[in-house]
This record gives C-alpha cells, structure tokens and sequence, in this order.
C-alpha cells in the first residue's frame, strides 16, 4: 500500500505542477508563456470572448487548482478549473486535429481530463493534505457536482461569443 500511496502523490503532485506551470505561463508571461494580454489576444483569436476576464480565469484556474491538486488540499474541487480548461482546449482547438498529438489533437487533453478525473473521484492518497486534515469528501456526489459545474463552465466559455455580443449591444 505504501508504494501506490507514493506513486499516487508523485503523479498527484507532477501533474498539479505542470498545471500550475500552465497557468502561471497564462498570468506572468513566466515560463515561456505570453502572460495575461498575449493569453487574452488568443482567447479572443478561438472566439472566446471578452478575452481578458476568460484569461484571468483560465490563470488563475489552472494556477490555483494546479497547487491544489499537487497539495491533494480539496482534491475534488481543485479538478474543478483543470477539467473545465481541458474540456474548452480539447473541444475549441484540438477537437478538430484528431486525436493524435503529432497533428495538434486531443490526445493529451484526454489524458489530463482522464487524470484530473481520478484524482477528483477517488482522491489524493495517503500522503496528500486531505489525508492530513482528515478531510472526506462524499463520493460520487462530491464529484458528480464538480463535474456538472466543470461542464457548465465549459458551456459558458464556448458559448461566450453567442451571448457577449448581446449583452454589448443591450449596454450600448
């Protein structure tokens, strides 16, 4: 039990950093990313409107949810930003490519969603903060309402440049 407990954390903790990574690229420009303009001018670009707000969003989702994840603090509810910002990627840009990343697809998308999915139903393991503070969250429920809230979200953002424009015109 002690060896997948520990290899539950490793992968727990490497992939809540990587999504960290990606949102810090998405804030600061740190990384290698184009920070909060650069992010928001390409939001704008999948027709994901107003840009800004959906990139400080996306930020601060998958930099928060990221150390969440890697912590294994609140485990099913910091899947929450990682599965909705991987279920926009996979569908808004690499959808269309296929399935095979060589080509610009999905694949890795599916194996985030995939892993942020295990760990928001069956937890952080062991060695993780949850475990440390004796915090349990119910399941399935717990993470049957992560998941309609991550799909809400995501319908939210694919469907932002239908609506935006309305509420633009309404103001004017």
């Amino acid at each position: 039990m002690v060896r997948l407990d520990l290899g539950l954390a490793i992968l727990r903790v490497l992939i809540g950093l990587l999504f960290a990574g990606h949102g810090v690229q998405k804030l600061f420009g740190w990384l290698g990313g184009h920070g909060l303009n650069g992010t928001a001018a390409w939001l704008e670009s999948l027709n994901i409107r107003p840009g800004r707000p959906w990139a400080l969003l996306l930020g601060l989702g998958e930099f928060v949810g990221g150390l969440l994840l890697a912590l294994g603090l609140a485990t099913p509810w910091a899947t929450l930003p990682l599965l909705a910002s991987q279920l926009v990627a996979l569908i808004r840009v690499h959808a269309p490519k296929g399935l095979w990343i060589d080509r610009g697809g999905f694949e890795y998308n599916l194996v985030l969603i995939a892993l942020s999915a295990f760990f928001g139903f069956y937890g952080a393991g062991a060695y993780s903060a949850d475990a440390w503070l004796g915090w349990v969250w119910p399941q399935p429920m717990t993470f049957g309402l992560v998941l309609i809230l991550a799909l809400l979200i995501a319908l939210v953002a694919l469907a932002a440049p239908v609506w935006v424009p309305r509420l633009s015109r309404r103001a004017a």
